[in-house]
């Protein structure tokens, strides 16, 4: 069948924001799109779908204007009977309505599968756990992220539903899926995929789903072989400025390239760890421990060596970006227990200690949000030229390290870029090499790949490994359980867990 193809333009002020001329929507097919954060997949998904905002955007489709777009008979069938899973479910919940309420709302009333779909996604047959998720107003950390990522998927499980009950040959849909497991482990992943493929067996219909995750490929085909013919993998990549492009993305490049990554065999330095922590802590009044097997039955202090790379494994919302943030002392512990390069911290260590003793000294973080961790008013050259180095780096030095990372040549002008323009992937690039600018001998890094395409993912693993070759101590916190098991060595794996009350 002959795709839907769509010219996108989106201007903000007579200035280009995102333009593809060949975007394809197959019908009743499903398709996953890769591609660096920030490089318009969303905003092109939004645009086809209708909701963009016409007064404070000017968008074009097909060469109409987008009030003509919007009025077509196509395009408003699309939205009635589709729906659209946004990237940020905190921006799709209402804060003064009960969670319960919301999976209710409109046509998602008329399905009568929710207690099914609620028990698929969290994998549970025990009513009461659902029910308190249910009764909850959203708040900003109440439900988890994953647990509102799943019900927005339940939501839109729901109108499938709807929609495979009502659906005549001529019906048109669009179900997109912007980062739908972003804030799941690969076991609510799996599940997603599964009930999503299941629908899509009992009726075709049309499928998008935006994805950093290129793991997903290696699921898909060891499971969903035989939809192999009606999926496609596509990335978005950049030409020039705001201009993109859609190509095929090859299963084999990732497939291949995973099964020869290996954990690097490095001399470590035994004498003294450069982390470690007791099993035991305890922060907001919730305690937490480290254990050495899925199973939690093994208990297992977080110790880290020059030249090793450990990863902490765990579902979302457990709390491994607490771990990390209790370790660089971002976080006030009640009760903690450690040394870093030899120096002991509790939970008495006044904070001073860190300031002085430890940040960007001894450690160094690349949070997941790489906005947390950069002033995005600053220019390129200046994220850089701010770092506690003796001596402070030059021109030459800051464009020999982004070339780690970043295409060659480094401009003048991307230097003089503000940091507030770069796109997520460029934003989280930067983010990292600023941090391993530092050359701290504990090196933390939470969600690493988050926002990257594939060539960046692998020069990212490059870089990291020969950091580790160099002695640095490693400590990953990861979604993308299937490329560090393949890159960390099973005896450097930790789970944490939170220990019942």
């Amino acid at each position: 069948m002959t795709p839907d193809r769509y010219s996108v333009q989106v201007c903000s002020n007579a200035r280009p924001i995102v333009t593809v001329d060949a975007y394809d929507v197959h019908r009743d097919q499903i398709t996953f799109l890769f591609g660096e954060s920030g490089i318009g997949k969303s905003m092109i998904s939004k645009a086809i779908y209708g909701l963009l905002d016409k007064d404070e955007l000017d968008i074009a489709i097909n060469g109409k204007t987008y009030a003509e777009y919007l009025k077509e008979s196509k395009t408003r069938e699309i939205k009635k009977n589709s729906f659209f899973v946004f990237q940020e479910p905190s921006s799709h919940l209402n804060p003064l309505l009960r969670i319960s309420s919301q999976l209710r709302e409109g046509s998602l009333a008329e399905s009568e599968a929710e207690q099914e779909i609620l028990a698929r996604l969290w994998q549970a047959s025990d009513e009461k756990a659902i029910r308190k998720i249910l009764d909850v107003f959203p708040k900003p950390y109440r439900p988890s992220g994953g647990e509102k990522q799943r019900i927005l998927l339940a939501m839109a499980f729901k109108k499938i539903d709807v929609f495979l009950q009502t659906r005549t040959t001529d019906s048109a849909s669009c179900f997109v899926f912007d980062e739908p497991t972003g804030s799941l482990d690969n076991t609510y992943r799996n599940l997603f995929l599964k009930l999503l493929f299941q629908c899509y067996k009992t009726k075709p219909f049309t499928v998008t789903i935006i994805t950093h995750d290129y793991s997903i490929i290696s699921e898909i085909y060891a499971q969903y072989a035989s939809l192999l013919e009606v999926i496609h993998l596509k990335e978005l990549r950049r030409c020039k400025d705001a201009a993109v492009q859609v190509v095929d993305f090859s299963a084999n490049d990732y497939l291949t390239w995973l099964a020869q990554s290996n954990p690097v065999s490095t001399q470590i330095v035994r004498e003294r760890p450069v982390l470690e922590m007791a099993p035991r802590f305890q922060i907001f009044n919730r305690r937490l421990c480290l254990y050495g097997d899925p199973g939690h039955t093994q208990e297992k202090p977080l110790i880290i060596h020059k030249g090793e790379m450990v990863y902490v494994k765990a579902p979302s919302g457990v709390g491994k970006t607490t771990l990390a943030k209790v370790i660089l002392g971002l976080y006030k512990s009640q009760k903690v227990d450690m040394t870093i390069s030899g120096i002991a911290i509790n939970q008495g260590t006044p904070q001073k200690t860190w300031a002085k003793k430890i940040w960007g000294k001894k450690a160094g973080m690349v949070f997941q949000h790489a906005d947390e961790s950069l002033d995005l008013q600053s220019t390129v050259r200046e994220a850089f030229a701010g770092l506690p180095l003796k001596p402070s780096l030059n021109r030459e030095s800051i464009k020999s390290k982004l070339l780690a990372l970043f295409e060659s040549p480094i401009s003048e002008t991307f230097l003089s870029k503000k940091v507030a323009f770069l796109s997520g992937g460029q934003k989280q690039r930067l983010n990292l090499l600023r941090t391993l600018a530092l050359g701290t001998d504990l090196i933390i890094l939470d969600e690493p790949l988050n926002g990257l395409d594939f060539v960046s993912v692998k020069k990212v693993l490059d870089l990291l490994v020969e950091k580790q070759k160099q002695g640095a101590a490693l400590l990953m916190i990861s979604h993308n359980e299937e490329i560090f098991d393949h890159v960390v060595d099973p005896h450097n794996v930790y789970y944490l867990a939170e220990i019942p009350a």
